[in-house]
């Protein structure tokens, strides 16, 4: 019955960590609500897109004196923001952001216009949106349960690591052996297809998602390698576990790879 607790428990920090970083990144898209005349309007705007195709930026907006614009630019460039009206299709304006390259970015804004009343949804600086190659859903899949499986056996690691009746070794290889599988085979599977890169962290790049992973990688190789047998392994197996909790909480693509547009032509 202890097991099936502690299991539980793990569980439970597990999905509550991942959801966070997952909805704290800054890939997550942007949403709020705005009051019109014609009544308050919730707004869903994307900070991701696949390269194949323009992505569309729409909103529901209830027919009447609204009209929306849509003003974007490449992102960290002295581009000037182009404005396209917003069409009407059936209850939402939409608006269409050109496709650019694996890694390209554009600051956009919607900016609807309600009886002579301008507002932004984007704000001064806009929002930002990445664009990525095609990932296979089967490969996603497996990144995202492998990775979860890590996170899991890692927190249960560390509660056996405080429970002197649980032996937490076998639980601190199959940490480790998830992550190597989830963060340094599925995961520059993924990188290469998203952004054409095997690895954008720590040394060769600032990809705080791959950097993450290495460092927790490490954290347990230490945790196998030094603490070794006795009280002194549940010490580095509940410390690993402790600096992998604290790593999967940053969020998800933060610092994640950036096309450069210097010299690239519009």
């Amino acid at each position: 019955m202890k097991k099936i607790l502690f299991w539980f428990l793990a569980f439970i920090i597990t999905a509550a960590s991942a959801y966070y970083q997952r909805t704290t990144g800054p890939t997550y898209p942007v949403r709020g609500k705005v009051a019109l005349s014609t009544g308050e309007v919730s707004f869903k705007l994307p900070r991701s897109a696949e390269i194949d195709a323009d992505c569309e930026v729409g909103l529901e907006v209830p027919e009447g004196d609204v009209a929306g614009r849509l003003l974007f630019k490449r992102f960290k460039t002295d581009d000037p923001w182009t404005e396209l009206a917003m069409a009407r299709q059936e209850k939402k304006l939409v608006g269409f952001l050109p496709k650019q390259p694996m890694a390209g970015k554009l600051a956009y804004k919607v900016v609807l216009n309600d009886r002579g009343k301008d507002t932004s949804l984007g704000g001064d600086e806009g929002i930002v949106i990445r664009f990525k190659g095609r990932v296979p859903l089967a490969l996603l899949l497996s990144h995202i349960l492998v990775i979860f499986a890590a996170m899991l056996f890692s927190t249960r690691a560390g509660i056996a690591a405080l429970d002197r009746t649980s032996d937490p070794r076998r639980l601190a290889v199959w940490t480790a052996v998830l992550f190597f599988a989830g963060g340094f085979i599925l995961g520059p599977l993924m990188q290469k297809f998203a952004f054409d890169a095997w690895w954008t962290g720590f040394p060769l790049g600032r990809d705080l998602t791959d950097s993450k992973t290495l460092f927790a990688m490490l954290a347990w190789v230490v945790a196998l390698i030094v603490g070794r047998g006795g009280r002194k392994n549940r010490g580095w197996v509940l410390a690993a576990s402790v600096v992998t909790l604290i790593v999967f909480l940053i969020p998800h693509s933060l610092l994640g790879s950036e096309l450069k547009y210097s010299g690239t032509p519009r």
